[in-house]
């Protein structure tokens, strides 16, 4: 969820299940005890989705058809804030992409802000574009801005700005761009279910204040169920504006009241690690062991550096963030021609450090020239 992003990082925890022992390397972990998890089949289908999720070289899956570039067309990104890694790397990729296709683009910074926002977009309706981008915000905080826009007939793409992706009547919207909830939540428990071997004792991360956050961490709660020898310790909730000063005490009490048994944790979104890292150091647990977390959501710079220096954070299901913004593009040209949008939804993906090639982004191959054949480009 992208406006996670804006803001300060939180915190990890992970979890040990009794009758295992883990060796400190991330590296070692999934070789956790020669006993049998009393979940063999879900562990099992677990292993083989993480493999399939781990793939960096899996085929473009995207559309095949389409029509062919308009021309002539401006389209405007209106940003929640360009601070935020996510809804940045977003319009990167939206600005390549209509690079390619031979339109002009404008961002508009709403600087994170409900009053920036809304003149934000009052800016972008006011210019009179083909098409306006609504990056990383609830578009029902601008509703005003959205039935002008909607009333002057120009279309509006949403990046990560409703739950679901694909069109939206309320508000209207042509198109979301967005990995499903559901994907991120269920990978995101089968990591930890493969990883640990099927026996482990997670901290799951969320803030209920918020809806989008809370829906996400039940269903990583309720995939993890599936798993006997897999508990579920505790659910922290931290509301994200209070994480980094919460975060650091948080993870010290959860290190004293749980000890071992703590061996995995998932928080919503990856920035809540970066606070945690203080405390687990002060307690003397390892950058590349137990407690073994993954974030559950996004993939931001900072995320893929702890995994790649493996302090503090194993694994990440990193949105494609480049990617998304060449999808944005081609639903604007379905749009201009009168087509219905693509739904077309990226595939979950696990990066840790031993598939991330170092790099600080997930960046999946095949897409950029999928879209350039599809537009005559």
């Amino acid at each position: 969820m992208a406006p996670l992003r804006a803001v300060a990082a939180l915190a990890l925890v992970t979890a040990f299940a009794a009758g295992c022992t883990r060796g400190s390397e991330a590296g070692s972990a999934a070789t956790v005890s020669d006993s049998k998890a009393g979940c063999p089949a879900v562990l099992a289908k677990a292993k083989a989705a993480v493999k399939a999720a781990e793939d960096v070289n899996a085929a473009w899956d995207g559309p095949t058809t389409g029509p062919k570039a308009a021309t002539g067309k401006t389209i405007v990104y209106v940003a929640q804030s360009m601070t935020n890694p996510g809804v940045a790397g977003a319009a990167e990729g939206v600005k390549e992409a209509a690079k390619a296709i031979g339109w002009k683009m404008r961002i508009i910074d709403g600087q994170g802000t409900p009053a920036g926002i809304q003149a934000a977009l009052s800016q972008a309706v006011a210019v009179k574009p083909d098409g306006i981008v609504l990056s990383g915000f609830d578009p029902k905080s601008t509703a005003q801005q959205v039935a002008q826009a909607n009333a002057a007939g120009i279309p509006l793409i949403g990046w990560h700005a409703v739950d679901a992706p694909g069109p939206s009547t309320d508000p209207k919207l042509f198109s979301n761009v967005t990995t499903k909830v559901q994907d991120v939540a269920k990978i995101s428990a089968d990591w930890v279910i493969s990883q640990s071997n099927g026996r482990a004792g997670v901290v799951v991360f969320t803030d209920a204040s918020i809806p989008f956050a809370k829906g996400k961490s039940d269903l990583i709660e309720k995939e993890l169920a599936v798993c006997s020898d897999v508990k579920v310790l505790t659910t922290s909730n931290i509301p994200i504006a209070d994480a980094s000063s919460r975060t650091p005490q948080e993870v010290s009490a959860l290190l004293s009241r749980f000890g071992t048994k703590w061996t995995n944790s998932v928080a919503i979104n990856d920035l809540y690690f970066a606070d945690a890292a203080p405390s687990l150091r002060a307690s003397g647990k390892q950058g590349n062991g137990a407690p073994f977390n993954i974030g559950a959501g996004d993939g931001d710079p900072s995320a893929f550096q702890r995994i790649n220096s493996k302090q503090f954070q194993t694994a990440t299901v990193p949105e494609p963030l480049s990617e998304q913004g060449w999808q944005i593009v081609d639903e604007f040209n379905r749009a201009f021609a009168g087509k219905p949008a693509s739904g077309y939804v990226a595939p979950a993906h696990i990066t840790t450090a031993d598939n991330s090639g170092g790099k600080s982004t997930w960046d999946p191959k095949g897409y950029r020239e999928a879209y350039r054949k599809l537009w005559g480009k």
